[in-house]
């Protein structure tokens, strides 16, 4: 929105400076960021009021969480939404269809996680909405993100997947590219959930994670970045960095609350969404295979679960002490400030690495 007061530039002045995304992006931190901060409180003391027992707490879970726990409020996912949303419109160039796309898929994930947060609160249960409705309703809003991304993709780039590493290297999905992407997109959601399990533990990875994706959208926007790195050019990504500034400054805010021991737990409700959100980042710049990479951590922890199920159904054994593996690092008695800090040195490893990708070739 605040991208047409370059309406009142004559190229020289303040309002220039609204034509600059790297500007944009600091702004839309900053907004998402204070927003945070101001409206943190008071929400977690309406959450409060709203949920007399806090987020159900699962009984076969590790037995600390029943006393460490116990009470504490869910959905505060919407602070992180609210200040997301907020930044995004009111500095990004809403004639971007890239933008509008990563919104509405936010948007969608985070109506499923809310809808499941709130079934969860008010039985106070944590079977919340079925795991069918979510991946059927995941799968639809992911299915409209894969078309329309097919819409506005280059015509050399539509349907094509991107190989890191390899210059130039394009594999023509056809007409499984949406499916393809839907893949990816309701994975990343659905990994970034299942993370989800201490304080502080999804956050900060989905913060690094931004901050890496934001910077291979600003890259692959701009010709001349992507004629000096040998990638595929995409114009009109780079709008697609001041959302992701609005995952960071909102993560920030949210993080101030929810560091150990958390005020408020972020639910499905910001799980859901902000990984959705990761997965339509990397579509829509073509780098779901780096996105692998960039987000390893959302992917082992998926992992240790299939494996555990998958496991136990054949064997009646279990591999890991308790799935996810941040809760195997918990049987193995690791205090929770200790795994999550170790899980997010991880994760930035795992950023840089993908990020590197970018230049070799």
């Amino acid at each position: 929105m605040l991208y047409w007061m370059t309406l009142f530039s004559d190229g020289g002045d303040f309002y220039n400076l609204f034509r600059y995304i790297t500007f944009r992006a600091g702004g839309a931190f900053f907004t998402a960021l204070i927003f945070g901060f101001i409206f943190g409180r008071p929400l977690i003391n309406l959450l409060k009021r709203k949920q007399r027992h806090g987020q159900p707490i699962r009984d076969d879970g590790p037995e600390s969480h029943v006393l460490t726990k116990q009470g504490t409020p869910t959905m505060g996912g919407v602070l992180i939404l609210g200040a997301l949303i907020l930044s995004t419109l009111l500095w990004a160039r809403l004639d971007n269809g890239y933008v509008w796309i990563v919104l509405l898929v936010t948007i969608g994930f985070g109506a499923i996680g809310f809808v499941d947060d709130y079934a969860k609160v008010t039985s106070n249960s944590h079977g919340g909405i079925s795991a069918r409705s979510r991946l059927i309703v995941g799968f639809a809003i992911a299915a409209v993100a894969g078309y329309a991304t097919t819409l506005l993709h280059p015509e050399a780039l539509v349907n094509q997947l991107a190989l890191p590493v390899f210059k130039d290297a394009l594999i023509n999905l056809s007409f499984m590219f949406i499916p393809f992407a839907m893949f990816v997109i309701v994975g990343a959601a659905n990994s970034v959930n299942l993370t989800d399990g201490l304080d502080g533990l999804a956050i900060m990875p989905v913060m690094i994670a931004a901050g890496a994706l934001g910077v291979i959208a600003y890259a692959v926007g701009r010709v001349d970045f992507t004629d000096y790195l040998g990638l595929h050019y995409v114009p009109g990504t780079g709008e697609l960095l001041i959302f992701m500034a609005g995952i960071i400054g909102g993560g920030l805010g949210f993080l101030w609350y929810n560091a150990p021991p958390a005020a408020v737990f972020m639910g499905d409700t910001g799980s859901l969404a902000l990984g959705g959100a990761l997965g339509t980042i990397a579509v829509l710049t073509k780098h779901e295979l780096v996105m692998g990479i960039i987000g390893g951590l959302f992917v082992v922890e998926t992992l240790s679960v299939i494996i555990q199920v998958l496991y136990f159904k054949k064997t009646g054994k279990r591999v890991f002490l308790m799935a996810p593996i941040h809760h195997h690092f918990e049987k193995k008695g690791w205090a929770e400030p200790q795994i999550v800090i170790r899980f997010w040195i991880i994760s930035l490893i795992l950023a840089m690495i993908g990020l590197a990708t970018l230049k070799i070739r």
